[in-house]
Protein backbone atom coordinates (compact mmCIF):
# COMPACT_ATOMS: atom_id res chain seq x y z
CA UNK A 1 0.00 0.00 0.00
CA UNK A 2 1.68 3.14 -1.31
CA UNK A 3 0.33 5.40 2.04
CA UNK A 4 2.40 3.27 4.49
CA UNK A 5 5.64 4.56 2.61
CA UNK A 6 7.03 8.02 3.15
CA UNK A 7 6.05 10.79 0.75
CA UNK A 8 9.52 10.75 -1.02
CA UNK A 9 8.69 6.66 -1.83
CA UNK A 10 5.36 7.39 -2.57
CA UNK A 11 6.29 9.53 -5.38
CA UNK A 12 9.15 7.25 -6.63
CA UNK A 13 6.76 4.48 -6.49
CA UNK A 14 4.08 6.76 -8.32
CA UNK A 15 6.57 6.79 -11.19
CA UNK A 16 8.59 3.90 -11.20
CA UNK A 17 4.58 2.26 -11.95
CA UNK A 18 5.00 3.95 -15.36
CA UNK A 19 7.72 2.48 -16.44
CA UNK A 20 8.73 -0.79 -14.87
CA UNK A 21 10.55 -2.44 -17.42
CA UNK A 22 13.21 0.67 -17.47
CA UNK A 23 15.91 1.91 -14.83
CA UNK A 24 14.87 4.87 -13.31
CA UNK A 25 17.52 7.44 -12.77
CA UNK A 26 15.56 9.76 -10.17
CA UNK A 27 17.52 12.65 -9.64
CA UNK A 28 17.82 14.05 -5.46
CA UNK A 29 20.44 16.89 -5.43
CA UNK A 30 24.35 16.14 -7.13
CA UNK A 31 23.07 12.45 -7.49
CA UNK A 32 21.09 10.62 -9.86
CA UNK A 33 19.06 7.93 -7.29
CA UNK A 34 17.65 4.05 -8.19
CA UNK A 35 16.08 2.16 -5.70
CA UNK A 36 14.71 -1.31 -4.51
CA UNK A 37 15.44 -3.82 -7.48
CA UNK A 38 16.80 -1.08 -10.02
CA UNK A 39 19.71 -0.34 -7.68
CA UNK A 40 20.13 -4.25 -7.75
CA UNK A 41 20.38 -4.46 -11.11
CA UNK A 42 22.27 -0.95 -11.27
CA UNK A 43 25.14 -2.18 -8.96
CA UNK A 44 25.44 -5.70 -10.87
CA UNK A 45 25.75 -4.05 -13.99
CA UNK A 46 27.80 -0.84 -13.55
CA UNK A 47 29.62 -2.03 -10.50
CA UNK A 48 28.35 0.96 -8.18
CA UNK A 49 27.56 0.14 -4.37
CA UNK A 50 24.63 -0.85 -3.38
CA UNK A 51 23.46 0.33 -0.22
CA UNK A 52 20.53 0.48 2.60
CA UNK A 53 19.53 3.71 3.91
CA UNK A 54 16.45 4.36 6.15
CA UNK A 55 13.09 2.49 5.79
CA UNK A 56 9.92 2.80 4.34
CA UNK A 57 7.27 0.54 4.49
CA UNK A 58 9.14 -1.20 7.41
CA UNK A 59 11.63 -2.36 5.50
CA UNK A 60 15.26 -0.99 4.66
CA UNK A 61 15.52 0.98 0.76
CA UNK A 62 17.87 -0.21 -1.31
CA UNK A 63 19.40 2.07 -3.15
CA UNK A 64 22.61 2.56 -5.28
CA UNK A 65 23.90 6.01 -7.36
CA UNK A 66 25.84 8.16 -9.72
CA UNK A 67 26.75 11.60 -10.18
CA UNK A 68 24.66 13.66 -12.06
CA UNK A 69 28.09 14.95 -13.71
CA UNK A 70 29.57 11.61 -14.63
CA UNK A 71 26.33 10.28 -15.73
CA UNK A 72 27.09 10.12 -19.26
CA UNK A 73 29.46 7.16 -19.05
CA UNK A 74 27.26 4.97 -17.01
CA UNK A 75 24.43 5.95 -19.46
CA UNK A 76 26.63 4.55 -22.15
CA UNK A 77 27.88 1.37 -20.68
CA UNK A 78 23.60 1.07 -20.13
CA UNK A 79 22.99 1.47 -23.58
CA UNK A 80 25.46 -0.79 -24.87
CA UNK A 81 23.98 -3.79 -22.60
CA UNK A 82 20.74 -2.80 -24.42
CA UNK A 83 19.25 -1.64 -20.83
CA UNK A 84 16.49 1.47 -21.30
CA UNK A 85 16.80 4.25 -19.30
CA UNK A 86 14.43 6.85 -18.16
CA UNK A 87 15.88 10.11 -16.51
CA UNK A 88 13.87 11.61 -13.72
CA UNK A 89 14.28 15.35 -13.32
CA UNK A 90 13.26 17.60 -10.25
CA UNK A 91 10.90 20.10 -11.92
CA UNK A 92 9.55 21.56 -8.70
CA UNK A 93 11.16 24.86 -6.90
CA UNK A 94 12.30 23.43 -3.76
CA UNK A 95 11.56 26.79 -1.60
CA UNK A 96 7.43 26.22 -2.53
CA UNK A 97 7.38 22.99 -2.31
CA UNK A 98 5.50 20.96 0.78
CA UNK A 99 6.98 17.36 0.93
CA UNK A 100 9.21 16.23 -1.88
CA UNK A 101 10.12 18.29 -4.86
CA UNK A 102 8.18 18.02 -8.16
CA UNK A 103 9.77 14.93 -10.00
CA UNK A 104 9.07 14.26 -13.95
CA UNK A 105 10.35 11.78 -16.56
CA UNK A 106 12.51 14.35 -18.95
CA UNK A 107 13.73 11.82 -21.62
CA UNK A 108 13.84 8.41 -22.16
CA UNK A 109 16.90 6.72 -23.46
CA UNK A 110 17.08 3.25 -25.28
CA UNK A 111 19.19 1.37 -27.18
CA UNK A 112 17.65 2.44 -30.78
CA UNK A 113 17.43 6.39 -29.55
CA UNK A 114 19.95 7.47 -28.57
CA UNK A 115 21.46 11.20 -29.57
CA UNK A 116 23.92 12.12 -26.96
CA UNK A 117 27.44 12.32 -28.33
CA UNK A 118 29.00 10.99 -25.43
CA UNK A 119 26.33 7.67 -25.74
CA UNK A 120 27.04 7.32 -29.46
CA UNK A 121 30.13 5.99 -32.13
CA UNK A 122 31.08 8.34 -34.26
CA UNK A 123 31.88 6.08 -37.30
CA UNK A 124 28.30 4.10 -36.80
CA UNK A 125 24.66 4.68 -37.34
CA UNK A 126 22.21 4.06 -34.58
CA UNK A 127 19.04 2.77 -36.02
CA UNK A 128 15.67 2.33 -34.27
CA UNK A 129 13.60 -0.61 -36.66
CA UNK A 130 10.33 -1.51 -36.48
CA UNK A 131 9.21 -4.81 -37.62
CA UNK A 132 5.54 -5.22 -38.51
CA UNK A 133 3.55 -8.56 -40.21
CA UNK A 134 1.10 -8.05 -43.57
CA UNK A 135 -0.22 -9.99 -45.85
CA UNK A 136 2.54 -12.19 -47.13
CA UNK A 137 5.10 -9.80 -46.51
CA UNK A 138 6.76 -7.94 -43.62
CA UNK A 139 6.68 -4.26 -43.09
CA UNK A 140 9.94 -2.78 -41.90
CA UNK A 141 10.71 1.00 -41.01
CA UNK A 142 13.82 1.93 -39.60
CA UNK A 143 15.58 5.60 -38.54
CA UNK A 144 18.53 7.17 -37.42
CA UNK A 145 17.23 9.80 -34.65
CA UNK A 146 20.37 11.79 -34.45
CA UNK A 147 20.23 12.34 -38.43
CA UNK A 148 16.45 12.25 -39.10
CA UNK A 149 16.64 9.77 -41.49
CA UNK A 150 13.40 7.93 -42.19
CA UNK A 151 13.50 4.70 -44.29
CA UNK A 152 10.26 1.65 -45.28
CA UNK A 153 10.31 -1.28 -47.14
CA UNK A 154 8.68 -4.34 -47.26
CA UNK A 155 10.18 -8.01 -47.72
CA UNK A 156 8.83 -11.78 -48.00
CA UNK A 157 9.25 -13.15 -44.58
CA UNK A 158 12.11 -15.37 -45.25
CA UNK A 159 14.29 -12.65 -45.46
CA UNK A 160 14.55 -11.31 -42.43
CA UNK A 161 17.44 -12.47 -40.59
CA UNK A 162 19.24 -11.07 -44.21
CA UNK A 163 17.88 -7.65 -43.57
CA UNK A 164 18.70 -7.53 -40.12
CA UNK A 165 22.69 -8.93 -40.74
CA UNK A 166 22.44 -5.66 -43.20
CA UNK A 167 20.75 -3.05 -41.64
CA UNK A 168 22.56 -4.33 -37.79
CA UNK A 169 19.82 -2.22 -35.78
CA UNK A 170 20.57 -0.87 -32.24
CA UNK A 171 16.75 -1.72 -31.18
CA UNK A 172 14.13 -3.49 -33.06
CA UNK A 173 10.32 -3.07 -32.02
CA UNK A 174 7.39 -5.73 -33.09
CA UNK A 175 4.04 -6.33 -31.84
CA UNK A 176 3.84 -8.66 -28.68
CA UNK A 177 1.97 -11.11 -31.07
CA UNK A 178 4.59 -11.16 -34.00
CA UNK A 179 7.07 -14.08 -33.38
CA UNK A 180 9.89 -14.92 -36.01
CA UNK A 181 13.17 -17.20 -35.86
CA UNK A 182 15.41 -14.30 -36.96
CA UNK A 183 14.26 -12.19 -33.94
CA UNK A 184 15.79 -15.02 -31.35
CA UNK A 185 19.05 -15.16 -33.39
CA UNK A 186 19.58 -10.85 -33.63
CA UNK A 187 22.02 -9.39 -31.14
CA UNK A 188 20.05 -6.15 -30.27
CA UNK A 189 17.52 -5.04 -27.66
CA UNK A 190 13.91 -5.99 -28.34
CA UNK A 191 10.95 -4.23 -27.46
CA UNK A 192 7.85 -6.04 -27.75
CA UNK A 193 4.52 -3.35 -28.27
CA UNK A 194 0.62 -3.60 -27.86
CA UNK A 195 -0.78 -5.13 -31.34
CA UNK A 196 -3.08 -2.54 -31.56
CA UNK A 197 0.04 0.29 -31.99
CA UNK A 198 0.67 -1.47 -35.79
CA UNK A 199 -2.86 -0.66 -36.54
CA UNK A 200 -3.19 1.18 -40.33
CA UNK A 201 -5.40 3.64 -39.44
CA UNK A 202 -3.86 4.84 -36.26
CA UNK A 203 -0.51 4.54 -38.26
CA UNK A 204 -1.39 6.89 -41.09
CA UNK A 205 -3.08 9.32 -38.97
CA UNK A 206 0.46 9.29 -37.12
CA UNK A 207 2.59 9.99 -40.67
CA UNK A 208 0.51 12.74 -41.85
CA UNK A 209 0.37 14.50 -38.87
CA UNK A 210 4.06 14.34 -38.51
CA UNK A 211 4.36 15.49 -42.39
CA UNK A 212 1.84 17.70 -42.89
CA UNK A 213 0.01 16.09 -45.85
CA UNK A 214 -3.14 14.61 -46.71
CA UNK A 215 -1.73 10.67 -47.41
CA UNK A 216 0.92 9.56 -48.04
CA UNK A 217 0.81 9.47 -51.83
CA UNK A 218 3.65 12.11 -52.17
CA UNK A 219 6.15 9.50 -50.35
CA UNK A 220 5.50 6.77 -52.78
CA UNK A 221 4.21 4.10 -50.07
CA UNK A 222 0.80 4.58 -50.21
CA UNK A 223 0.12 0.61 -50.73
CA UNK A 224 2.70 -0.47 -48.49
CA UNK A 225 0.42 -0.98 -45.66
CA UNK A 226 3.00 -3.09 -43.79
CA UNK A 227 5.17 -0.64 -43.51
CA UNK A 228 3.05 2.44 -42.92
CA UNK A 229 2.02 0.21 -39.64
CA UNK A 230 5.86 -0.19 -38.25
CA UNK A 231 6.70 3.29 -39.47
CA UNK A 232 3.64 4.47 -37.34
CA UNK A 233 4.72 2.69 -34.52
CA UNK A 234 8.06 3.45 -34.81
CA UNK A 235 7.69 7.11 -34.44
CA UNK A 236 4.97 6.97 -32.14
CA UNK A 237 7.64 5.04 -29.77
CA UNK A 238 10.08 7.86 -30.79
CA UNK A 239 7.84 10.78 -29.67
CA UNK A 240 7.16 8.76 -26.41
CA UNK A 241 11.05 8.54 -25.60
CA UNK A 242 11.87 11.97 -26.60
CA UNK A 243 9.02 14.03 -24.54
CA UNK A 244 9.36 17.24 -27.62
CA UNK A 245 8.19 17.57 -31.21
CA UNK A 246 10.58 16.09 -34.09
CA UNK A 247 10.98 18.79 -36.34
CA UNK A 248 14.18 17.09 -37.60
CA UNK A 249 12.04 14.52 -38.73
CA UNK A 250 10.43 15.73 -42.45
CA UNK A 251 9.99 13.37 -44.46
CA UNK A 252 10.51 9.24 -45.45
CA UNK A 253 11.95 7.06 -48.60
CA UNK A 254 10.93 3.80 -49.50
CA UNK A 255 13.92 1.57 -50.02
CA UNK A 256 13.52 -0.77 -53.15
CA UNK A 257 15.81 -4.34 -52.56
CA UNK A 258 16.80 -3.96 -56.44
CA UNK A 259 18.69 -0.75 -55.67
CA UNK A 260 21.30 -3.02 -53.90
CA UNK A 261 23.13 -5.91 -54.84
CA UNK A 262 21.54 -8.91 -52.12
CA UNK A 263 23.79 -10.29 -49.86
CA UNK A 264 22.37 -12.95 -47.54
CA UNK A 265 23.30 -12.67 -43.87
CA UNK A 266 26.27 -15.91 -43.92
CA UNK A 267 27.50 -13.94 -47.19
CA UNK A 268 27.95 -10.35 -45.21
CA UNK A 269 29.02 -11.95 -42.45
CA UNK A 270 32.03 -13.90 -43.69
CA UNK A 271 32.83 -10.89 -45.75
CA UNK A 272 33.82 -8.99 -42.84
CA UNK A 273 32.58 -5.87 -44.30
CA UNK A 274 33.22 -3.84 -40.77
CA UNK A 275 33.44 -7.12 -38.71
CA UNK A 276 35.72 -9.76 -38.15
CA UNK A 277 34.47 -13.36 -37.91
CA UNK A 278 35.20 -12.90 -34.11
CA UNK A 279 33.17 -9.25 -33.84
CA UNK A 280 36.79 -6.90 -34.46
CA UNK A 281 36.20 -4.23 -36.06
CA UNK A 282 40.07 -4.62 -38.12
CA UNK A 283 41.25 -6.79 -40.13
CA UNK A 284 37.94 -5.93 -41.99
CA UNK A 285 37.19 -3.93 -45.67
CA UNK A 286 36.14 -1.08 -43.60
CA UNK A 287 38.84 -0.57 -41.60
CA UNK A 288 41.37 -0.85 -44.80
CA UNK A 289 39.57 1.80 -46.41
CA UNK A 290 38.69 4.61 -43.64
CA UNK A 291 40.82 7.20 -44.07
CA UNK A 292 37.81 9.62 -43.57
CA UNK A 293 38.51 12.54 -41.79
CA UNK A 294 34.79 13.48 -40.50
CA UNK A 295 32.50 11.48 -38.84
CA UNK A 296 29.66 11.79 -41.09
CA UNK A 297 32.17 10.51 -44.00
CA UNK A 298 33.28 7.72 -41.47
CA UNK A 299 29.42 6.64 -41.15
CA UNK A 300 28.65 6.69 -44.90
CA UNK A 301 31.46 5.28 -45.58
CA UNK A 302 30.20 2.18 -43.54
CA UNK A 303 27.02 2.51 -45.01
CA UNK A 304 27.95 2.68 -48.62
CA UNK A 305 30.14 -0.63 -48.31
CA UNK A 306 27.13 -2.01 -46.69
CA UNK A 307 24.41 -1.27 -49.08
CA UNK A 308 26.53 -2.19 -53.16
CA UNK A 309 24.47 -0.26 -55.46
CA UNK A 310 22.97 -1.87 -58.51
CA UNK A 311 23.22 1.12 -61.28
CA UNK A 312 26.64 1.11 -62.47
CA UNK A 313 25.59 4.94 -63.74
CA UNK A 314 25.50 5.83 -59.70
CA UNK A 315 29.17 3.75 -59.49
CA UNK A 316 30.56 5.47 -62.15
CA UNK A 317 29.78 9.10 -60.87
CA UNK A 318 30.55 8.57 -57.73
CA UNK A 319 34.23 7.28 -59.42
CA UNK A 320 34.64 10.67 -61.55
CA UNK A 321 34.08 12.78 -58.60
CA UNK A 322 36.24 11.04 -56.55
CA UNK A 323 39.08 11.12 -58.82
CA UNK A 324 38.22 14.80 -59.57
CA UNK A 325 38.87 15.34 -56.23
CA UNK A 326 41.98 13.37 -55.65
CA UNK A 327 43.65 16.13 -57.52
CA UNK A 328 42.41 18.96 -54.84
CA UNK A 329 43.18 16.15 -51.76
CA UNK A 330 45.75 18.36 -49.76
CA UNK A 331 44.29 21.14 -49.48
CA UNK A 332 40.81 19.05 -48.88
CA UNK A 333 42.26 17.73 -45.77
CA UNK A 334 42.69 19.92 -43.33
CA UNK A 335 39.40 21.76 -44.04
CA UNK A 336 37.88 18.97 -43.27
CA UNK A 337 39.60 18.47 -40.15
CA UNK A 338 38.12 21.86 -38.43
CA UNK A 339 34.07 20.07 -39.66
CA UNK A 340 32.28 19.02 -36.63
CA UNK A 341 29.33 16.26 -36.68
CA UNK A 342 26.88 18.74 -38.50
CA UNK A 343 24.64 15.75 -38.96
CA UNK A 344 23.98 15.07 -35.44
CA UNK A 345 25.02 18.65 -33.89
CA UNK A 346 21.83 19.36 -36.20
CA UNK A 347 19.23 17.03 -34.59
CA UNK A 348 20.35 17.90 -31.15
CA UNK A 349 19.10 21.12 -31.79
CA UNK A 350 16.11 19.82 -33.23
CA UNK A 351 15.32 17.69 -30.30
CA UNK A 352 16.23 20.78 -27.94
CA UNK A 353 19.56 18.57 -26.41
CA UNK A 354 22.10 20.61 -27.71
CA UNK A 355 24.83 21.56 -25.44
CA UNK A 356 27.38 24.97 -26.17
CA UNK A 357 30.01 23.07 -27.20
CA UNK A 358 27.48 21.28 -30.04
CA UNK A 359 26.50 25.63 -30.95
CA UNK A 360 30.35 26.27 -31.07
CA UNK A 361 30.83 23.05 -33.50
CA UNK A 362 28.37 23.90 -35.98
CA UNK A 363 29.25 27.74 -36.00
CA UNK A 364 33.20 26.69 -36.90
CA UNK A 365 31.98 24.04 -39.06
CA UNK A 366 29.86 26.45 -41.15
CA UNK A 367 32.35 28.76 -41.41
CA UNK A 368 34.72 26.13 -43.58
CA UNK A 369 31.55 26.06 -46.23
CA UNK A 370 32.99 28.96 -48.44
CA UNK A 371 36.58 26.84 -48.55
CA UNK A 372 34.70 23.43 -49.47
CA UNK A 373 32.99 25.31 -52.22
CA UNK A 374 35.59 27.03 -53.84
CA UNK A 375 37.79 23.64 -54.18
CA UNK A 376 34.72 21.99 -55.92
CA UNK A 377 34.30 25.30 -58.56
CA UNK A 378 37.05 24.22 -61.05
CA UNK A 379 35.66 20.87 -61.01
CA UNK A 380 33.42 19.64 -63.82
CA UNK A 381 31.77 16.83 -62.82
CA UNK A 382 27.89 16.90 -62.11
CA UNK A 383 27.66 15.03 -58.51
CA UNK A 384 30.52 17.96 -57.29
CA UNK A 385 28.57 20.70 -58.81
CA UNK A 386 25.32 19.42 -57.30
CA UNK A 387 27.35 19.34 -53.97
CA UNK A 388 28.83 22.79 -54.34
CA UNK A 389 25.78 24.29 -54.39
CA UNK A 390 24.67 22.41 -51.71
CA UNK A 391 27.28 23.94 -49.44
CA UNK A 392 25.65 27.12 -49.44
CA UNK A 393 26.33 29.05 -46.26
CA UNK A 394 23.16 29.45 -44.68
CA UNK A 395 24.60 33.14 -43.78
CA UNK A 396 21.81 34.14 -41.30
CA UNK A 397 22.06 31.02 -39.18
CA UNK A 398 26.12 31.47 -38.86
CA UNK A 399 25.93 35.11 -37.77
CA UNK A 400 23.42 34.25 -35.35
CA UNK A 401 25.90 31.78 -33.79
CA UNK A 402 28.72 34.02 -34.33
CA UNK A 403 26.68 36.43 -31.79
CA UNK A 404 25.49 34.49 -29.49
CA UNK A 405 28.17 31.80 -28.87
CA UNK A 406 31.64 32.35 -26.94
CA UNK A 407 34.77 31.17 -28.92
CA UNK A 408 34.88 28.79 -26.29
CA UNK A 409 31.77 27.87 -24.67
CA UNK A 410 31.92 25.85 -21.31
CA UNK A 411 31.18 22.56 -20.90
CA UNK A 412 27.81 22.58 -19.11
CA UNK A 413 24.90 20.81 -19.69
CA UNK A 414 22.07 23.70 -20.44
CA UNK A 415 19.45 22.44 -23.01
CA UNK A 416 18.49 24.81 -25.67
CA UNK A 417 14.93 25.31 -26.41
Amino acid sequence: MLEQHTPMMRQYLGIKAQYPDMLVFYRMGDFYELFHDDAEKAARLLGITLTKRGSSNGEPIRMAGVPYHAAEQYLAKLAKLGEAVAICEQVGDPAKSKGPVERQVTRILTPGTLTDAALLDDTRDNLLLAVAQGEGVLGLARINLASGRFVLNEIAPGLLAQELERISPAEVLYADDFSHPALANVKCSKKRLAPWQFDLDSATQVLTKQFNTYDLGGFGCADLHAAIMAAGALLDYVKHTQRTNLPHIQSLSVEQGSQYIQLDAATRRNLEIDQTLRGEPSPTLYALLNTTYTAMGARLLRQWLHHPLQCQATVQARLAAVEAMRRQYSQLRPVLRNIGDVERISARIALKSARPRDLSGLRDSLQQLPQLQQLMVTADIHLLQTLQQQLAVPEAGLALLQSAVKSEPLPCCVRVV
